[in-house]
């Protein structure tokens, strides 16, 4: 690319959204629904029926509000939503060892049965869906850094141009 093109695109930034990072940060968010329906269409005996439950709703309702948050401030090359997402990426790697695991691991007796809470699909299913949340998010937040120190160096350079 030449540094014309260069310029006329750091140019265009100044009038364009970052739709790259707000897109993936809504994927994000998809990926947390499915991970979300996954774990709570389960009706394993009572497993689910604890405190954590209540804590894990309260969190991927946060989640959701925040990612969106972030994907709108992100659009707007605002560089705080970036470390938002990197925070939210962050977690929800360390949710794979909250429940998948802990479900995965525990088994519970109905009828004279013991069953494992949660099966093999289901719980590499989960990790899936966490894991491609956390990247979505991660990269969203990477692209956001980087387009955004660009607009702002083309920035400054345009007000010192004009100085």
């Amino acid at each position: 690319m030449t540094n014309e093109n260069r310029e006329i695109e750091l140019d265009r930034m100044r009038f364009t959204k970052n739709t790259l990072s707000s897109g993936l940060a809504l994927l994000a968010i998809l990926f947390n629904v499915f991970f979300f329906v996954s774990i709570y269409k389960s009706d394993v005996s009572s497993y689910y029926y604890n405190i954590l439950i209540g804590a894990s709703i309260l969190y991927n309702l946060i989640f959701m509000l925040a990612a969106f948050l972030a994907s709108e401030g992100i659009k707007n090359y605002k560089v705080a939503y970036s470390w938002l997402l990197i925070l939210l990426g962050i977690i929800q790697i360390a949710r794979i060892f909250i429940y998948p695991m802990t479900a995965h691991a525990a088994t519970v007796t109905i009828k004279d049965q013991v069953i494992t809470v949660m099966e093999t699909p289901q719980f590499v299913r989960c990790v899936v869906y966490l894991c491609a949340s956390a990247v979505c998010c991660l990269v969203s937040a990477v692209i956001g850094f980087k387009k955004s120190s660009d607009l702002s160096g083309h920035l400054a350079a345009m007000a010192k141009k004009a100085a």
